[in-house]
């Protein structure tokens, strides 16, 4: 599913091969992944502009345009985007999932854009859980958690008794953190991921800031969630890849979750 790393792959798509090219068609006619606008209503505020400036807070995507509307756009559990040139060679970014999908498959096609020179943007999205909104709300999202300070991630995780898996799943604490990124995070902080907030000590704290960073920048850098090491093992039957313990799993923070009971005892 994409998490931050993933999103900002989707966003540096955008940025690189869809910015200053003229929108002559907009497919706005999925009316659930638009949703609240009506069909048109995308298509009607785009159709005649361009994309000038791609942006990523968290999860979530928006585009600036040359004539003032704001084109957000959020790849939910599974979206990618997809910018095909009118030779059909294509690029993309978002979630690594394919489902036999081959170039110039666009069966999962919920939005689109359409340039000038024949290139089209897609969002493939097979579980519709992704949006696109025109001038998203973005007062909710926490700072991006790939960017925030050690000031920031101390007022954040300072506080209350929730889980602090739960916490860094809180999209208005800090924004991107997703549940594969939060065990990983956790794992090589060496914490349990239902120790309470206010019951980490500020070494943990700094602890777990630097795993935060070196979680994102590993995956960033290697080209998504999925290849970090903790994640081929969330499964039954997985093992630490640290000291190879049999991973214990059950939900906190409403979420799946696994941990090694060696090196991340409560």
């Amino acid at each position: 599913m994409p998490e931050l790393p993933e999103v900002e792959s989707a966003r540096i798509v955008i940025e690189r091969s869809a910015l200053k090219r003229r929108i002559v068609a907009v497919d706005d006619t999925d009316s659930y992944e638009c949703r609240p606008h009506p069909p048109g209503q995308i298509r009607d505020a785009l159709v005649g502009t361009e994309l000038v400036a791609a942006h990523r807070r968290g999860k979530t995507m928006w585009c600036d345009t040359a004539t003032g509307p704001v084109l957000g756009l959020h790849l939910g559990m599974s979206g990618k985007i997809v910018i095909a040139a009118a030779d059909g060679s294509e690029v993309d970014g978002g979630d690594h999932w394919e489902y036999g999908r081959a170039p110039g498959d666009y069966r999962f096609s919920r939005f689109s854009l359409t340039f000038a020179d024949g290139g089209v943007l897609r969002l493939l999205d097979p579980r519709r859980l992704g949006r696109v909104r025109l001038d998203p709300n973005l007062d909710a999202l926490g700072p991006d958690a790939a960017t925030m300070t050690a000031a920031q991630f101390r007022r954040a995780v300072s506080v209350g008794r929730a889980p602090i898996k739960a916490r860094l799943l809180d999209q208005h604490a800090l924004a991107g953190v997703g549940n594969l990124l939060a065990d990983e995070i956790l794992w090589r902080a060496g914490m349990n991921p239902a120790r309470p907030v206010d019951a980490i000590t500020d070494p943990e704290r700094r602890r777990l800031y630097r795993a935060l960073h070196s979680t994102i920048d590993e995956a960033l850098r290697n080209g998504g969630v999925h290849t970090l090491p903790l994640v081929p093992e969330r499964r039954p039957g997985g093992q630490c890849p640290r000291d190879h313990t049999l991973l214990e799993h059950a939900t906190v923070g409403g979420r799946t979750t696994y941990w090694c009971p060696k090196h991340q005892s409560r």
